[in-house]
């Protein structure tokens, strides 16, 4: 595979923007079929943005959180499914970035620029909570490795070219071993049902005695051991596409309203889009976008801030900042995507329309943690200076 290589912040936007013009057009139909976005993805790869977070020394575009976030906030506009497919990619390049040595950042960092994809075989089911990995990484005589376990929600991974696996090793520390996709006793399956994000995939891995070469694992638990910023741009792309989805579902609303829906006789207007109320309840809802984003800009901009100057203070304000962006988020996503059918109308309820995509997707993706979390740790910080913990999922 080749890829065009982005030159800067500018380009990447302009790239995503185009993209996500382009990848709007069959969003609904690759999500009422279930669609795998196969060509969609392969775009995304050849068109450079899956690269746009390469160091520069490596011969990337090093663009900020600021533009990152951006770029999937543009994506989700679009395509809620496709846009999540990539959020795992940026994470475990992230983790080259942060504990690869120089010869595995070499090497990975052009696979990337070549347009390889990096996957996801992070979670499991069935354990007592979402950091019990049980997932092992099996030391051989010759000093390489040998994975077995069980990966769900395994986001990106039917689409990958490297699949990162999140495994404990003898010691129980966690580490990230990048397996190809085609490894023997690796197989993704294809077996995720749920009601939004259908297109993403986002089934099982299983690992059967999987070999893996010493230089194809990273220590991840390393990356947790002082101030980290893992956490808060992993959010961050979650909080994008959870904006993403509220604005574009926004969108779709008014251009029903517009020129598809009808005025409640008693409004005395002659479009739906003059009723007064209605107007109101658009207002409304442009205000808690327009707050989603505000949020995402100002957290990605402590992100890049803290990324300057790392320390426990900055990380922790990126942190928290990224949480509250994420927490907004969150509620406007499902919100937006639920008040479309009441400022649309009856028939914006016709499943032939499939408006209820938006909804199913943001209503998905925003179970990936709970907001709740994000806000006791908020009113930590703020109440008593408690920073918030060193994990990945803040």
């Amino acid at each position: 595979m080749t890829a065009h290589v982005i030159a800067d912040d500018a380009e990447a936007l302009a790239v995503a923007a185009a993209l996500a013009e382009e990848f709007r057009a069959g969003a609904s139909a690759r999500d009422a079929e279930r669609r795998l976005p196969h060509a969609e993805v392969d775009r995304l790869s050849a068109s450079g943005l899956l690269a746009v977070t390469v160091p520069a020394a490596h011969g990337g575009a090093d663009v900020g959180a600021l533009t990152l976030a951006e770029i999937f906030r543009l994506l989700a506009s679009a395509d809620g499914s496709l846009a999540q497919i990539p959020q795992s990619h940026f994470v475990y390049v992230n983790v080259v970035r942060r504990q690869g040595t120089e010869e595995q950042r070499k090497f990975f960092f052009a696979e990337v620029l070549a347009g390889r994809r990096f996957g996801n075989a992070q979670s499991e089911a069935g354990t007592r909570h979402v950091q019990d990995i049980r997932t092992r990484l099996t030391p051989r005589p010759d000093g390489s490795y040998v994975l077995t376990g069980v990966k769900h929600y395994a986001t990106g991974a039917l689409f990958a070219d490297w699949i990162p696996v999140l495994a404990r090793a003898e010691d129980d520390e966690l580490h990230v071993a990048y397996v190809p996709r085609d490894a023997p006793g690796l197989t993704v399956i294809d077996d995720w049902d749920g009601m939004g994000q259908r297109t993403t995939a986002s089934g099982t891995v299983r690992l059967d005695a999987v070999p893996v070469p010493a230089d194809r694992v990273l220590p991840h638990h390393l990356t947790f051991r002082g101030p980290q910023l893992h956490g808060a741009v992993a959010q961050l792309l979650h909080a994008a596409i959870d904006t993403g989805i509220a604005g574009g579902a926004l969108a779709e609303a008014a251009a029903f309203v517009r020129t598809k829906s009808r005025p409640w006789f008693e409004s005395g207007t002659e479009t739906a889009a003059e009723d007064p109320l209605l107007i109101q309840r658009f207002g409304e809802l442009a205000l808690r976008v327009r707050a989603s984003e505000a949020l995402l800009r100002e957290a990605a901009r402590t992100v890049d801030a803290a990324r300057t100057g790392l320390t426990d203070d900055s990380a922790a304000e990126a942190s928290i900042a990224v949480a509250a962006a994420k927490a907004h988020a969150a509620d406007t996503a499902v919100e937006v995507t639920g008040a479309l059918f009441e400022v649309a109308g009856t028939r914006s309820a016709l499943d032939s329309l499939n408006l209820h995509r938006h909804w199913r997707d943001a209503r998905t993706h925003t179970l990936h943690d709970p907001a709740r979390w994000k806000i006791q740790h908020i009113g930590r910080y703020v109440l008593n200076g408690t920073r918030p913990p060193r994990h990945g999922l803040l």
